[in-house]
């Protein structure tokens, strides 16, 4: 592990912050309120997807989900215009027929950014709909409870849920069970999914499997085929070679609201800040800077690993590394074992960062 001495600060270079230095406290509100879709989306819009003409159903995708969303107006009208974090929303009878929407497709398609159009054009102010990856709904869970989450997302209108996982059965029936509350207070619900485990021949995740699996819901969930090129041919992009120690730490000190960490002290604080907090751990960073990239040493690390990958992409924050590429982070049985979709989803991520980190050591 690195001992080396940290250089001093010239006058014209900013000290770099240390993840492990922070302890992030997040409001629960703050939480709840940051449930809207990444800033990489934006700006998507229905009018910004731009369907491939040799695919129908692409552009009978955008049809359906502009008119759910039209179909969205009048549901929990609130006359306050403004709604008390927590407070227990009225009993309320969900409406006849499908209140939810499950885009079916494979990689490459645009269901994020179709998601993400979703919840841009439901007319609701933004405290009354919400978008997240099926981990962060499960780590709201882990840190409000479920009383607490059902109280608090029961009066939306919307609930996006991007990336919903079937590799965790325990999470599953969680996410479920919360859905199936949710959906009782009238709350619609829109949904992507990933691929299951032993599914790769197929490229993507079928319909029969999300509606078999979210028990009790298949009612409420209309099934949205989503045709078009699986990009798996494509595997993942060669990683950038990493850079020196000295290059990483000197990049750090000249940018200007810069982390610097050791990669190994970073993993070891992880395990210490719940994951509903990582994206608070990133506030302000203009580029995570990590020295001494090493194999994540076990699955219950690597896991966390990968919610910091997803804080960090998110909010499109380079990553500057020295050591190990980071397509060499996972061992091999974890890149065939049950995870090994959220596994090459931060490889390939991390990746894309560190090549947006490049310009960060030529300046």
């Amino acid at each position: 592990m690195s001992t080396r001495a940290l250089p001093e600060a010239s006058p014209t270079e900013a000290t770099p912050v240390s993840l492990c230095a922070r302890e992030p406290h997040v409001p629960a509100d703050r939480l709840v309120a940051e449930m809207v879709p990444p800033p990489r989306f934006d700006s998507v819009r229905f009018d910004t997807y731009i369907p491939d003409p040799n695919q129908a159903s692409q552009s009978e995708a955008v049809d359906v989900l502009s008119a759910f969303a039209d179909g969205l107006g009048g549901a929990h009208a609130s006359g306050s215009g403004r709604r008390r974090w927590f407070s227990r929303a009225p009993k309320k009878t969900a409406p006849a027929g499908p209140r939810g929407v499950y885009l079916d497709g494979g990689y490459g398609v645009g269901k994020t950014h179709l998601l993400a159009s979703l919840w841009h054009a439901t007319p609701a102010e933004p405290a009354l709909k919400a978008f997240g990856t099926f981990v962060e709904l499960t780590n709201l869970v882990g840190a409000l409870g479920f009383q607490q989450t059902v109280q608090t997302l029961g009066g939306h209108r919307l609930l996006c849920i991007d990336e919903f996982e079937l590799d965790d059965p325990g999470d599953t029936v969680l996410v479920s069970s919360l859905l199936s509350r949710l959906v009782e207070q009238g709350v619609a619900l829109a949904a992507t999914s990933n691929t299951l485990p032993g599914k790769l021949g197929e490229g993507r995740f079928a319909a029969v499997d999300f509606l078999r699996e979210i028990q009790g819901l298949s009612a409420h969930f209309r099934p949205l085929r989503i045709d078009g090129e699986d990009y798996r041919h494509r595997g993942l992009p060669q990683a950038p070679a990493p850079y020196s120690e000295e290059a990483v730490t000197k990049a750090a000190y000249a940018t200007p609201g810069a982390s610097l960490d050791d990669f190994p002290h970073l993993l070891d604080h992880l395990a210490r800040v719940h994951p509903s907090r990582y994206g608070a751990l990133t506030d302000d960073l203009t580029a995570v800077c990590l020295t001494d990239v090493q194999p994540i040493p076990d699955q219950s690390t690597a896991l966390r690993l990968v919610v910091l990958a997803d804080r960090l992409y998110d909010r499109e924050i380079p990553v500057l590394a020295s050591g190990l590429p980071f397509d060499r982070l996972f061992s091999e049985e974890m890149l065939k074992g049950g995870y090994r979709k959220k596994y090459f989803r931060a490889i390939s991520r991390l990746t894309a960062l560190a090549r947006d980190a490049k310009g960060l050591v030529d300046q």
